[in-house]
């Protein structure tokens, strides 16, 4: 009956789409109820999470919050990458040592906490989140780890629409930063390669190195982001293969024309 609740609001297209273009009304309605469904769970599940890492974690210590979030998987579904994945993830942050990073798909904040706890001081977390109430969850749950909002800028839109403000908080157009250090996408895989593509397009990949973290909740997910490896592939004078796991790749982009020998 609540997915019946929940489609309503989106009758009334759903009849201007079967009137103009003839399209079937039992397909478009049910795409209407599969899309409620995975919204509802998504929200459910954020509440869920939250309450769970929030209640019982020690507050202030980060660590603490990622184990917390790693019970909460160990038994219900959950958003976050898990511990095999995060610690990949360490490894890459240990390694590359960067100070600029973007988060495309935050969730409930517990990749943020992870990449958080491994920056520089002066380092910087720019994360976007589409829905907003994962976003104030998650942006909540980073503050509950013990980090200021010095240290992290959350922005509530797609990442479309996130991506060409971000030299604003960069400050990549005052000519004070060179860009983003490192990139993690953990949203829509099919849109991996337009943002990768918008991101290049804006000038926020530093030019003398930045590492691109392609995280893949799933088999079926690794698939459907395909398509940004086979360009990638094809571009071997910006883009190489660091690395590919089951359930994150890391790329290397690099503009060798821009770079000035010292």
């Amino acid at each position: 009956m609540w997915l019946v609740v929940a489609c309503v609001p989106l009758l009334p297209a759903i009849l201007v789409a079967c009137a103009r273009y003839g399209v079937d009304a039992a397909s478009l309605c049910r795409g209407a109820v599969a899309w409620a469904l995975r919204l509802l769970r998504g929200r459910a599940c954020a509440k869920s999470t939250h309450a769970f890492v929030f209640s019982r974690c020690t507050h202030g210590q980060a660590d603490s919050v990622l184990r917390t979030f790693e019970l909460y998987a160990d038994t219900r579904p959950s958003p976050c990458i898990g511990p095999v994945t995060g610690e990949a993830l360490d490894r890459a942050l240990r390694r590359l040592g960067p100070s600029r990073v973007l988060e495309l798909g935050m969730h409930c904040g517990y990749t943020s906490v992870r990449v958080l706890r491994l920056l520089p001081s002066a380092g910087r977390l720019i994360a976007v989140e589409l829905d907003p109430l994962a976003a104030e969850l998650g942006e909540e749950v980073i503050l509950v780890a013990g980090f200021k909002h010095s240290q992290f800028q959350v922005l509530t839109s797609s990442s479309a629409e996130a991506i060409p403000t971000l030299g604003l908080f960069l400050e990549v157009n005052r000519g004070i930063s060179e860009g983003l250090d490192m990139v993690l996408m953990d949203h829509n895989p099919g849109q991996y390669l337009p943002d990768l593509l918008a991101l290049e397009r804006e000038g926020l990949l530093r030019p003398s190195g930045c590492s691109v973290l392609l995280i893949y909740s799933s088999r079926r997910a690794a698939a459907d982001g395909g398509e940004v490896m086979d360009w990638i592939r094809a571009r071997p004078d910006r883009y190489s293969v660091k690395s590919e796991l089951p359930f994150m790749t890391e790329i290397f982009y690099q503009n060798k024309s821009t770079r000035v020998d010292e």
